[in-house]
C-alpha cells in the first residue's frame, strides 16, 4: 500500500515541513517491512484566486487531480471524526489487509477545503475540536502514521 498525504500550501524552510519530513522518512523506513511501501507528501500551491470560496474549490479540483483511482480517502477537518492512535493504527492496518493499493489523506489550505469534485471519502478525520494550522496539521498527521506503524510493528516508540 502507499500513503500519500496530499496538501494545499508549501512547507520548504519552515520548522513544520521540517518535522513532517523527518516523520515521513521515519514512516517509510518503518512501513517496509508492514506492507506500506512508500510515504509520500504531495504539495500544491494555494490558489492566487481573490474570492475565498472560488479559491477553495480551485484547490479541491487540484487536490482531486492528484489522487490515484480507486484509492481510499481520508479528509482531515475540524468538523470530522476523533480517533485514537490504536484505532488510527487498526484503520491503515485493515486497509493494508484488505489489499488497498493507495490511502490519501488530504490537507486544505488555509481557507479550509473544498468539496472534491468526483471523490467520495471513506472518512473524515480530525485532530479534535480545535482548528489547527494547516502547516501543523501536516506534520501532526505524519507524527500519526509514524506512530501508526510502530503500532502495527509492535515498536516501542508508542506506549500508552
Amino acid at each position: 500500500m502507499r500513503l500519500l498525504i496530499l496538501c494545499v500550501g508549501h512547507a520548504r524552510g519552515t520548522s513544520e515541513g521540517a518535522l513532517t519530513d523527518d516523520f515521513t522518512t521515519r514512516a517509510k523506513n518503518m512501513g517496509r517491512g508492514l506492507g506500506v511501501r512508500d510515504v509520500v507528501v504531495e504539495e500544491i500551491a494555494v490558489s492566487k484566486n481573490r474570492d475565498t470560496a472560488k479559491r477553495m474549490q480551485d484547490e479541491a479540483e487540484r487536490l482531486a487531480a492528484r489522487i490515484p483511482d480507486g484509492a481510499q480517502v481520508v479528509l482531515l477537518d475540524a468538523k470530522g471524526k476523533g480517533m485514537t492512535s490504536e484505532d488510527f493504527a487498526e484503520m491503515i492496518g485493515a486497509l493494508r489487509d484488505a489489499g488497498t493499493k493507495h490511502l490519501v489523506f488530504v490537507i486544505g489550505g488555509p481557507d479550509g477545503l473544498g468539496k472534491l469534485p468526483g471523490i467520495r471519502p471513506g472518512r473524515s478525520l480530525a485532530f479534535g475540536p480545535q482548528i489547527w494550522p494547516h502547516l501543523l496539521v501536516r506534520a501532526m498527521l505524519s507524527e500519526q502514521v509514524y506512530r501508526a506503524l510502530t503500532i502495527l510493528a509492535g515498536h516501542p516508540y508508542h506506549r500508552a
